[in-house]
């Protein structure tokens, strides 16, 4: 390995680590904002929401370290940007629109997202990179199951919690995500694996639809 390959990974890894150290602050804040006031079932969404963010912090806390990663600055702030800012939502004076709706959604929306991390295991990441093709689980019917469960699991959390500010956030992050997803494409399709998955599965995120 050349002296600049080795520069190269050692700055992934130390990205990975500041990664790592600032999911931890955003989470703490994101759990002092939502942490229940009460024992009433209305305040089970919101830890929904809580354990659906705190998912994604988990595992990127136990991921193996990058090394064939993607050195695009665009790609690093486009993905970092699009997790970190889902962190930043509050319940705070908020009224439902409708719990039971809310929590069913967040529920789905995270088994959805946990099924596609279980799938990746530690492989799990932020960056555009191609850390392997996987066919299993969810991804037998969409080629982004991950981001479909995230978009539910926040449309959920958006009923419980309609704010303006909540909104905002999740129409920057929904934006941000559908950028991730052509650049990991533009990454992945470069693969021929990759490219017979598309065949099979024609779908980035939504049966029938996108």
């Amino acid at each position: 390995m050349s002296s600049e390959d080795t520069r190269g990974l050692t700055r992934a890894r130390l990205l990975d680590r500041i990664e790592q150290v600032v999911s931890i602050v955003l989470i703490v804040g994101l759990a002092y904002r939502l942490w229940p006031e009460d024992a009433s079932p209305r305040e089970l969404a919101p830890m929904l929401g809580l354990a659906g963010e705190g998912l994604v912090v988990f595992f990127l806390l136990i991921r193996n370290p990058s090394e064939d990663i993607s050195r695009r600055g665009i790609d690093w702030v486009v993905a970092y940007a699009g997790t970190f800012l889902a962190l930043m939502v509050t319940k705070k004076g908020s009224e439902p629109l409708h719990v039971g709706l809310g929590a069913a959604l967040m529920m789905v929306g995270i088994v959805v997202q946990l099924s596609a991390k279980l799938s990746l295991n530690r492989s799990f990441g932020l960056v555009a990179a191609n850390r392997g093709v996987k066919t299993s689980g969810a991804y037998h019917f969409v080629r982004h199951p991950m981001y479909l469960g995230y978009m539910m699991m926040q449309v959920g959390f958006l009923v419980v919690a309609p704010l303006l500010w909540n909104l905002v956030i999740y129409v920057v992050v929904w934006g941000l995500l559908l950028w991730r997803i052509s650049m990991e494409e533009a990454v992945l399709s470069r693969s021929e694996a990759y490219q017979a998955f598309q065949r099979e599965v024609p779908w980035r995120l939504i049966p029938y639809l996108y």
